[in-house]
């Protein structure tokens, strides 16, 4: 048997690599390829393009880039027709794998979709395409079950994989860092979120000499993509995000799948967010959650502060980590209800029983 599966962003390979080694311990056959990164291909994909090389962030953004989107859609497509598989897992990145699903559901391809698109929090309409061209959906939060549900669509709630990235991980705490405590530092994965939120997390640094404050770097990125950091006594690190969660007092995350890391790990986090002016006017009116963070959402009430836009400045973001330090008037409470995120999402299996439901459709 052979399968296909396509991740455009750095959670989708981290999760896509789970998924392959699960499949592959419970189908030593199966032959595995697409488009992903670094997780993926240690898992044993044949990785044909990296996903550093489609990661656009914004409505700007996309529109800049349109003709390259274009040419990845072809580029896709023949790599799969060329490879003939009996199945397609997309994994996340509705913008590019909706449309696969559509092509590969008239190619008569078995399309699989694990990790659903955030349809409850905007683009509802999608739910349409779906209907039509998925055959198969493996949802990973406990309330997308009954969302769809409402909606007439038959699912399966498989569990978060973080829980099983987590379990696996061997990663030490981070050694050789001297004596003050440690606040991670988590700019984000793409160059237009490191440009912007990197300069309001290193402000923040400034004020607070008691500590010493440690970037992880993102997966697809180089010491070159942080020059921000020239001068200043932020340390910046490779490879090692758990490491520093686990080295780590508090940490400062953007908006994404590292908050709920972090929170999985027991750190207490604000979050930040700030995007290009037209990308942030355009969401505002199309997005319709009370949260942007996977933690709140996941537990439908403000666990973590949300710093967004003009909220997302050196100040608030001071503040915000004053009060989820050691001491601090949140602190205390945080600790307890990451605990209780924790349990929210059960226990580890997700990636077996995704393989396991793919196997047997």
């Amino acid at each position: 048997m052979k399968a296909y599966l396509i991740a455009g962003e750095a959670s989708g390979d981290l999760h896509g690599g789970n998924l392959a080694r699960a499949l592959k311990a419970q189908s030593p056959d199966l032959h595995l390829r697409g488009w992903g990164g670094d997780h993926m291909s240690d898992a044993g994909v044949e990785v044909t393009k990296h996903y550093r090389e489609l990661a656009f962030m914004g409505f700007v953004e996309v529109l800049m880039n349109i003709r390259t989107i274009a040419r990845n859609f072809k580029t896709c497509k023949a790599d799969i027709e060329a490879f003939d598989p009996e199945v397609l897992i997309l994994i996340d990145y509705p913008g590019f794998n909706l449309r696969m699903a559509k092509w590969a559901k008239e190619k008569g391809i078995k399309v699989v979709y694990y990790i659903s698109p955030q349809l409850w929090a905007w683009k509802a309409g999608r739910i349409k395409q779906i209907q039509a061209f998925v055959d198969q959906m493996l949802v990973i939060l406990p309330f997308e079950k009954q969302w769809y549900g409402e909606r007439g669509v038959d699912v399966d709630f498989v569990g978060h994989p973080l829980l099983d990235a987590i379990e696996a991980d061997q990663a030490p705490a981070l050694s050789g860092l001297g004596d003050k405590p440690v606040i991670a530092l988590l700019p984000g994965s793409r160059k237009q979120e490191i440009e912007r939120m990197l300069p309001v997390m290193l402000g923040v640094a400034e004020r607070f000499p008691d500590y010493q404050f440690v970037v992880a770097g993102a997966p697809s990125k180089t010491e070159a993509d942080y020059p921000q950091l020239k001068g200043s006594n932020v340390k910046l690190v490779f490879g090692q995000t758990y490491g520093l969660f686990k080295s780590a007092t508090a940490g400062l995350v953007t908006s994404g799948t590292a908050t709920l890391e972090a929170a999985l790990h027991g750190l207490p986090e604000a979050v930040l967010y700030k995007g290009s002016p037209i990308s942030y006017a355009i969401a505002k009116r199309l997005v319709k959650i009370k949260y942007i963070s996977l933690v709140n959402l996941i537990m439908d009430r403000e666990v973590v502060r949300e710093l967004i836009q003009h909220a997302c400045n050196v100040d608030t973001a001071s503040q915000a980590l004053e009060e989820i330090l050691p001491g601090g008037r949140r602190h205390a409470q945080m600790e307890q209800d990451l605990q209780q995120l924790h349990q929210q999402l059960g226990g580890p299996g997700a990636s077996a029983r995704a393989a396991q439901l793919i196997l047997e459709g």
